[in-house]
C-alpha cells in the first residue's frame, strides 16, 4: 500500500469519526438548530434538529468513501491503451488530494455547525483553492488516460496536445489558485478569486482545440504523434 492510499485511508477515518464524536456529543456540543446549507453571502439558510443532523455528518464521509473504492477501481476499470500505471505516483496523489479536499470541507462544515464563528466563505473557498492549485502543479505528469485530467476529444486523440494543454492547464491552475487564495487574504469577495479559476480551468478545453486544428491545418498533427515501433 502506498503512502498516498494510506493517507487517504486516514483522512476517511478520521473524518468519519469527527462526525460520529460530534453526533454522539450533540447534546452538548450543538445548538439547537444546526445549519445545514449556506447562502451565497456564507450566512445559514437551512437547518435541521439535533437528532436529524446525522445523515448530514455521514454525507461527505460517505463520499469520501466513494473516492476510495474508485482510486482502487479506476486502475483495472481503465483501456490498456490508456493505462494509468505509467504515471500511476501521480494519479494517487491526485487522488488523495481529492479526498484531502472533501476531509477539508468537512472539517470547515463541522466548525460553522459547531458555532466557532469561523467565517465560512473565506475559509472554505480559500483552501479549496489551494488545494486545486497543489493538484494543478502536477498536470504536466499526468499521461493520456479516461478519467484524470483535461479529457477532451482532441487530447485523447493526441499525445502533443495532451501534453501541451496539460502544462498549460497546470500554469494556470497553480497562479489562479495561489494569487485566488491571496486575494481573499487580502479582503477580495472568495467569488471573484473562485469566478476567475474557473474561467482558467476552463480555458484548456478550448486551447485543446485550437491547438489540434492548427496542428492538423499544418500537417504536423500525424507527424507528432506517430506511434514508435
Amino acid at each position: 500500500m502506498n503512502r498516498w492510499l494510506l493517507g487517504s485511508i486516514v483522512l476517511t477515518v478520521l473524518a468519519g469519526g469527527a462526525s460520529a464524536l460530534v453526533y454522539a456529543n450533540r447534546e452538548t456540543w450543538l445548538p439547537e438548530k444546526i445549519p445545514t446549507h449556506w447562502g451565497l453571502e456564507g450566512e445559514a439558510d437551512a437547518w435541521t434538529s439535533r437528532d436529524g443532523v446525522w445523515i448530514h455528518l455521514a454525507l461527505i464521509p460517505g463520499v469520501m468513501v466513494g473516492m476510495l473504492l474508485l482510486t482502487l477501481a479506476l486502475p483495472w476499470l481503465s483501456p490498456r491503451k490508456f493505462s494509468i500505471e505509467s504515471f500511476r505516483s501521480t494519479y494517487d496523489y491526485i487522488m488523495a488530494l481529492v479526498i484531502f479536499l472533501f476531509a477539508y470541507i468537512q472539517g470547515v462544515f463541522l466548525a460553522a455547525q459547531l458555532q466557532t464563528g469561523i467565517d465560512l466563505l473565506t475559509w472554505l473557498i480559500g483552501g479549496m483553492l489551494l488545494i486545486l492549485a497543489a493538484m494543478g502543479n502536477v498536470l504536466g505528469k499526468v499521461k493520456r488516460n479516461m478519467y484524470v485530467g483535461v479529457k477532451t476529444p482532441w487530447t485523447l486523440a493526441s499525445d502533443t496536445v495532451w501534453n501541451r494543454t496539460h502544462r498549460l492547464a497546470a500554469w494556470l491552475m497553480v497562479g489562479s489558485g495561489v494569487g485566488g487564495f491571496l486575494l481573499i487574504m487580502a479582503g477580495v469577495t472568495p467569488w471573484i478569486p473562485l469566478g476567475l479559476f474557473f474561467v482558467c480551468a476552463i480555458y484548456p478545453v478550448f486551447y485543446s482545440l485550437w491547438l489540434y486544428k492548427r496542428l492538423e491545418r499544418e500537417g504536423r498533427l500525424e507527424k507528432a504523434d506517430a506511434p514508435t515501433p
